[in-house]
């Protein structure tokens, strides 16, 4: 089912819908407020009202004026002189999460563009004929879009049906022809946030599904490892005012019902390992982080971030050539984010490690057949600690980089676009580091010494690992196993937890019994993982409807 983008702007779970596949359309109001807003742009044009970027140059060069007769030229001009990006393409949902972010950007009315250009990139992302976008060389925004916008006229590369097509190739395979831009639509094409808030919304879903299975595999890793059900207490944990915390011990409780090797165990310990007892506070505070970057990157969907923007009448227009194109805060919570999923990652190699230690595990050494000719899992935990260690140089904050570009016109730079990258390259390190994890854990369950059943649940997690792989003896590379795992975990959702309406965030209250939180928002809760919604969700013109499953 399409994805309308209506009077309400796109959400974040929305634009990721549409980077996994489903169709983007613009509603007659949406197409209204476009056009209308090409009617400024064209007001400003005839009277000669100065407006970056439409009749000046642009950068430094914002003080030279540009003719009318110019003013097309400088529009094509800014797409070759901008299409500097380098380095391999980005992916195919990565490239439709940022057109889709743009065509939201456009439809709030004050870009000025034509509608033909809004439904030639349409029409580019609904018939999946890419454009091909260097995925590096950006301080913000500009590289690109302009490789996006280049398809548009003519030029630049696609990804279509398998084949890499030049941009006026492809568009004659789809009954298109090369746009002729006007003026400002070559500035509009390359300007505002849709780069990083595009990537940003597919982090937040790739994270989300992520935070779902690394409490999975937590609870497998702890029931094999004997830990202490007492780490996720609901009256204890409600004493820490923390949505996601709370959020998580349930979930492990959840998880962890009726396990009969926890049962065996009880009281034996006073105290699990912080990589165990910290489960909920860990993984919370990441779904608190993912919910806080959530309303950032919704707020910035809502948002008009071009420079410049117009607006008014067309008997009096209006220009705004000021900063809304610059991503500080958005720059901010995608380092955020990152830090928080590096987190998540480093403490599932503690798990890992212990689950490989026979000091500390109680199972045969590094989860292998005995006798010294099999090496297990022991240098799969290398691989682990060694993305743990990338993941910490990758979590130093994008957004304190700093630069001076342009002949000192653009003397602070937030680098969002590269904020959101690497917390996507991040993101992909955690869910290996999971996956390696999540078959420790199953070879765990293989090897456990103690005769009781396993949670009903975690049962079924194992199950669903011995499908797809069986248990390791050495006998053939274990990297393919991981391939195998991280794909389930990158593609699928983890089995649905029982009783999932037992286990959202309670009110907190404090030790006099007053109220301390209300209960979180839907919003707060579909990021948090609770509420999910489905990779269909339609819009309906002035009003959403997302469907929620």
């Amino acid at each position: 089912m399409a994805v309308i983008r209506s009077d309400r702007p796109l959400d974040w779970a929305q634009v990721a819908a549409v980077a996994a596949g489903e169709p983007l359309e613009l509603s007659a109001g949406a197409r209204a407020r476009i056009a209308a807003a090409r009617v400024l742009v064209e007001q400003i044009v005839e009277r000669g009202i100065r407006a970056y970027g439409v009749n000046t140059g642009v950068g430094a060069l914002c003080d030279v004026i540009v003719s009318p007769s110019e003013q097309r030229t400088l529009s094509r001009n800014i797409l070759m002189s901008h299409a500097v990006g380098v380095g391999a393409p980005l992916g195919v949902a990565e490239t439709r999460a940022i057109m889709a972010a743009a065509v939201n950007n456009f439809a709030h009315g004050h870009s000025g563009i034509r509608l033909e250009v809004a439904d030639q990139l349409v029409a580019l992302l609904n018939a999946d004929c890419l454009p091909e976008v260097p995925a590096f060389g950006s301080v913000g925004y500009l590289s690109h879009m302009a490789h996006i916008a280049l398809v548009c006229i003519g030029e630049g590369y696609v990804r279509f049906r398998g084949e890499r097509l030049k941009g006026r190739d492809a568009l004659q395979r789809l009954g298109l022809e090369p746009l002729v831009l006007e003026a400002k639509e070559g500035l509009s094409l390359v300007n505002g946030t849709p780069c990083v808030t595009g990537l940003a919304a597919l982090a937040l879903a790739r994270a989300e599904r992520l935070l779902d299975w690394t409490d999975m595999v937590a609870s497998m890793s702890f029931e094999n490892l004997r830990g202490q059900l007492a780490a996720f207490d609901e009256d204890s944990l409600a004493l820490r005012i923390s949505p996601g915390l709370n959020l998580v011990g349930g979930r492990m409780r959840a998880a962890l019902a009726d396990s009969g090797i926890l049962a065996a165990v009880v009281g034996q310990r006073t105290q699990d390992p912080l990589s165990m007892r910290t489960i909920p506070h860990v993984h919370g505070a990441a779904r608190d982080v993912l919910a806080a970057t959530a309303d950032v990157v919704n707020r910035e969907l809502a948002s008009i971030t071009d420079n410049p923007i117009v607006a008014g009448t067309p008997e009096e227009p209006r220009v705004y050539s000021q900063a809304h194109a610059v991503g500080a805060s958005i720059a901010l919570a995608m380092d955020s984010l990152a830090t928080a999923i590096a987190q998540v990652a480093a403490m599932a190699e503690r798990r890992l490690d212990r689950l490989v230690n026979p000091l500390v595990s109680g199972l045969p050494a590094f989860l292998a057949e005995p006798g010294g000719t099999c090496s297990g899992f022991m240098i799969a935990q290398y691989t682990a600690a060694s993305l743990v260690a990338q993941n910490r140089r990758l979590a130093l904050p994008a957004s304190l980089d700093g630069g001076i570009t342009s002949a000192l016109q653009e003397d602070h730079l937030c680098h969002a676009t590269p904020a959101a990258l690497k917390a996507l390259e991040i993101i992909d390190n955690a869910g290996r580091i999971v996956a390696i994890e999540l078959l420790a854990a199953a070879q765990a369950y293989d090897l456990q010494s103690i005769d009781a059943p396993r949670a009903p649940h975690t049962g079924a997690l194992w199950q669903r690992v011995r499908r797809a792989v069986p248990t390791y003896r050495d006998d053939r590379p274990l990297a393919d196993d991981m391939s195998v795992a991280f794909r389930m975990i990158a593609d699928e959702a983890p089995p649905p937890l029982p009783n999932p309406g037992n286990i959202g965030p309670r009110p907190v209250r404090s030790v006099d019994g007053a109220e301390m939180m209300a209960p979180a928002t839907l919003t707060n809760l579909a990021a948090a993982g609770h509420v999910r919604a489905a990779a269909s969700i339609a819009v309906n013109d002035g009003q959403a409807a997302a469907h929620m499953a």
